[in-house]
């Protein structure tokens, strides 16, 4: 959910409001993105994972885990419980662990159901491209809320020239700035790749 909010709201103009002037662009890119993803998948089940205030057991270990990162408008944040209550108005179930991200949810869930159905993980987190294999694909918004892209084995292949379970080795030698961690010095995305 957090990453399909953020997106949102980043791609959609501010002036998107309510009659009462409550902005609503993260909420109404949400929405679109999810109520696409259900027409199009048709699953049989949809859960949605949101992070929890509060440090993950990452910022335990390693203190300047997102250190670096610009806290996010208020006007983002405040658009959190409107997506919630259109996900519980939609009867899909949420889940939200203190400690942890979402996304160690969604990899949780994923594994837990991985040899009973298949798994599509929307997203528009790239991170999640390391658990594509033969049952879990990754739906990724690619620009803005309306562009998508589904990613099985072949497709991130194609994209990053390695296998998914190899995105892990990779985030390791590059290391990741988006959340502030330090890869090996001197190696940049050709060398990890």
């Amino acid at each position: 959910g957090n990453a399909i909010v953020h997106r949102s709201f980043h791609a959609l103009p501010p002036t998107m409001t309510t009659k009462t002037g409550e902005q609503v662009n993260a909420v109404y890119g949400f929405s679109s993105f999810l109520l696409k993803a259900i027409k199009e998948f048709k699953p049989a089940y949809v859960a949605v994972a949101f992070d929890l205030k509060g440090p993950t057991f990452r910022h335990v270990e390693y203190e300047d885990y997102k250190a670096t990162r610009v806290k996010a408008p208020d006007e983002l944040y405040a658009q959190f419980d409107r997506v919630k209550e259109i996900v519980t108005a939609l009867n899909i179930p949420i889940y939200e662990i203190s400690g942890f991200e979402a996304d160690d949810v969604i990899g949780t869930v994923a594994e837990l159901i991985h040899d009973k159905i298949d798994t599509i993980i929307v997203t528009g987190d790239m991170d999640a491209i390391q658990l594509v294999d033969e049952s879990t694909f990754v739906y990724a918004m690619s620009r803005g809320v309306s562009e998508s892209v589904l990613y099985d084995i072949k497709a991130v292949k194609a994209r990053y020239d390695f296998n998914p379970l190899q995105m892990i080795d990779y985030k390791a030698l590059r290391g990741d700035p988006s959340d502030n961690i330090p890869g090996v010095k001197g190696v940049g995305e050709k060398t990890a790749t």
